[in-house]
């Protein structure tokens, strides 16, 4: 896999992914055997092995703290959230998890987005997304979201869609979100 198709697809779900690594249309259920099995090797491979990106618990406790409801909007399967939220410890801090299993179309559709803002009974414009995927940033701004790119796996100007861009999330603060937000209203 080039590092080019890595990241164009960086984002996706698999029944989008897979067809362009097997170069030719798949059957649902051979979708569904090659992501068992690419999702529990990922699980092997991986465990032990996360951390969180710099910033993460500092930032999620602030915005706890300052009143922000918190969800994850992923497309990776509910298998998958499961083992990163063990292995990270934050699941406290996070009240409604989407994966792609909860929504029919992944990003760049909004569906993800729009479904963990009607979970958490907020209006896609008091909600804000956090991304480092093209695709994330463009499904934020197609569900009307105030839109936080981080550059952890894209350049800059590849998330230029994005209404903030940020290196790091050590780099944001709740009220960084509160005026986002205001801002994109407007």
């Amino acid at each position: 896999m080039t590092d080019e198709l890595f990241y164009g697809t960086f984002g996706m779900q698999n029944y989008q992914i897979l067809p362009m690594l097997a170069q030719r249309e798949l059957a649902v259920g051979e979708i569904d055997e090659m992501s068992v099995w690419k999702e529990g090797r990922y699980r092997e491979l991986m465990a032990d092995k996360l951390e969180l990106m710099k910033g993460v618990k500092t930032l999620v406790g602030n915005l706890k703290d300052n009143g922000f409801a918190l969800a994850i909007g992923t497309s990776t399967p509910r298998a998958n959230l499961d083992f990163m939220l063990e292995q990270m410890s934050i699941g406290s801090y996070i009240e409604v998890c989407v994966t792609g299993e909860d929504v029919t179309n992944g990003k760049p559709a909004p569906d993800t987005f729009l479904k963990s803002a009607e979970k958490l009974s907020l209006s896609p414009g008091k909600c804000a997304v956090v991304e480092d995927a093209v695709q994330g940033v463009q499904a934020g701004k197609e569900a009307g979201m105030a839109v936080v790119a981080v550059t952890s796996t894209r350049q800059r100007g590849d998330l230029e869609q994005a209404d903030m861009i940020v290196d790091g999330l050590d780099e944001l603060k709740a009220d960084d979100f509160r005026k986002l937000i205001t801002d994109c209203r407007r």
